[in-house]
């Protein structure tokens, strides 16, 4: 088959296989490691505390790199990044699974864990941008869609295990499984081969040069960038309080295997999500749906606050992920649509970089409320504010008007 035909139908494309297969490898280890981690700084501090300071310093790296991780992406092969990055989050991963299984002190995961964020860092403007050179047209869709379908498999499968080993083992264990899938997906992308990068003049742009492009993009459309806001706000009251919160209540209520399967069950509903777009059409203009979905996925904070137990908590779950594949695979499609290749890499290092910088934020602040305030009514406060930054997000007229089957880019 051609390459244009192999484009159109990725998985007919070997480099597209090798890089589903390294994807699927590597998420599969990531989506244990947080339930793993939570239940292993909980095991030897006893404190939320430590648990945030540990997440906030790989995160707090993570979204400082996140920019040259753009510049970096865009100037040099994607493949290539990859492989190294896996291989860094790979040894600094066995370190913490070290730390964790010989119960050192709490403060020397610190450091590992901040290295593992900077990895973390390069690697996901070189996700956000690789997809342009392995498919395009409707095979984009289709390979966003295979993607996170694999991605969710992983997110069924890894919690669940990671809870399992974590009550039988110790979340040592399940963290060492983690670094072995980052080597395991580094010998992957090692066979994918993309085309070399075309030479760059001489008297070309800087590497700060080519950041500043890439942010003048990114301000220039209100589309990219009310979406990127929406998503600071969320990831604040939403995301940072549900991975601290949420393994603090679970560790007094439904314990290490009730809060695996709820986060499974995120994973479930996120993979029937992405097998059914593998098949269907988005429609024309898709950005306000999938933004008012987007409200949806804050239902389990809520229910966590309003303490439900965990048949209710992996319910809501199940519609979260659902509701959040949905946007990923239309902001996914809506990207690579309608940003330049060349671009793609460092305009979703900004989009990345500027909605995640507040987590830590959230993260951090997340056992000070609760024990200002209480849990509850930090939980559904929480949900409250993104829920509503979602739905006013959704009435800007420049994401109203964006045609996913007119390509700008």
């Amino acid at each position: 088959m051609s390459s244009a035909g192999a484009a159109t139908r990725p998985l007919r494309s070997a480099a597209f296989r090798w890089f589903l297969l390294g994807r699927s490898i590597s998420m599969t280890g990531s989506f244990m490691s947080p339930v793993a981690l939570a239940f292993g700084v909980l095991e030897i501090t006893g404190s939320a505390v430590w648990l945030s300071a540990v997440t906030a310093a790989a995160l707090i790296p993570m979204v400082a790199t996140m920019l040259l991780g753009g510049g970096v992406a865009d100037r040099y092969r994607r493949d290539t990044v990859l492989r190294l990055t896996s291989v860094g989050a790979g040894l600094t991963q066995t370190g913490v699974a070290v730390v964790l299984l010989t119960c050192q002190h709490p403060a020397l995961l610190l450091p590992l864990s901040a290295v593992n964020g900077v990895f973390q860092g390069l690697t996901r403007p070189a996700l956000r941008g690789i997809l342009a050179n392995l498919a395009v047209g409707r095979g984009l869709q289709q390979a966003s869609s295979l993607l996170a379908s694999a991605g969710n498999t992983a997110r069924i499968a890894g919690p669940a295990v990671a809870g399992l080993l974590t009550a039988s083992a110790g979340g040592g264990w399940a963290i060492a499984v983690d670094a072995v899938t980052f080597l395991l997906a580094a010998a992957c992308f090692a066979r994918m081969s993309l085309p070399a990068r075309p030479p760059r003049a001489e008297d070309g742009p800087t590497m700060l040069g080519d950041l500043q492009e890439g942010w003048r993009y990114f301000r220039s459309h209100s589309w990219i960038w009310s979406v990127t806001l929406a998503f600071a706000v969320f990831n604040a009251t939403n995301l940072g309080l549900w991975q601290i919160l949420g393994p603090v209540i679970a560790a007094g209520t439904i314990g290490a295997t009730g809060w695996g399967l709820v986060l499974s069950a995120r994973g479930a509903g996120a993979l029937l999500a992405g097998a059914a777009l593998v098949k269907l059409t988005l429609m024309r203009r898709p950005m306000v749906p999938a933004l008012s979905a987007m409200a949806l996925a804050t239902l389990p904070l809520f229910l966590l606050g309003a303490g439900a137990g965990v048949w209710w908590l992996a319910a809501a779950s199940l519609l979260a992920g659902a509701a959040a594949e949905f946007f990923t695979v239309v902001w996914e499609t809506v990207n690579n649509t309608h940003i330049p290749e060349r671009l793609l890499s460092r305009v979703g290092a900004h989009d990345e970089f500027w909605s995640s910088m507040s987590s830590p934020a959230g993260q951090l602040s997340a056992p000070i409320l609760a024990a200002a305030f209480g849990t509850t009514a930090v939980a559904v406060t929480g949900a409250a504010i993104a829920a509503a930054a979602m739905l006013l997000t959704a009435q800007v007229r420049a994401l109203r008007r964006i045609d996913v089957n007119r390509h700008t880019g």
